[in-house]
């Protein structure tokens, strides 16, 4: 699943899949600016905005994506119910760098 970052936006900005899918997200950043790519739930977003990881890429769903370059990641999709994509560096969260995915039966 290929996405966009571009103008401090995901494109797209909203997913749905199954229960039990996996996918593989690849993640080309088009700013002139870093950014981040990064699932979780809405504790896992605060955990983020609040924390001091300056570098992800370890863990499934978590990625920084430098000036002009591309990285995946591969995460698969638990329980029904909703994620949020989020980009936690300085601001970027509160400017509207966020993301929805939708897990359905």
């Amino acid at each position: 699943m290929r996405v966009e970052l571009h103008d401090s936006r995901f494109i797209p900005d909203h997913f749905e899949f199954a229960a039990g899918t996996t996918v593989t997200f690849v993640v080309e950043n088009t700013d002139p600016i870093d950014h981040e790519f990064i699932i979780g739930d809405e504790a896992v977003q605060q955990r983020h905005e609040e924390g001091t990881e300056s570098h992800h890429g370890d863990k499934p769903g978590e990625l920084s994506v430098a000036i002009g370059d591309t990285s995946t990641t591969t995460y698969t999709f638990g329980e029904p119910g909703t994620l949020l994509i989020g980009c936690h560096l300085p601001t970027h969260y509160d400017y509207g760098m966020r993301g929805e995915i939708t897990i359905t039966d």
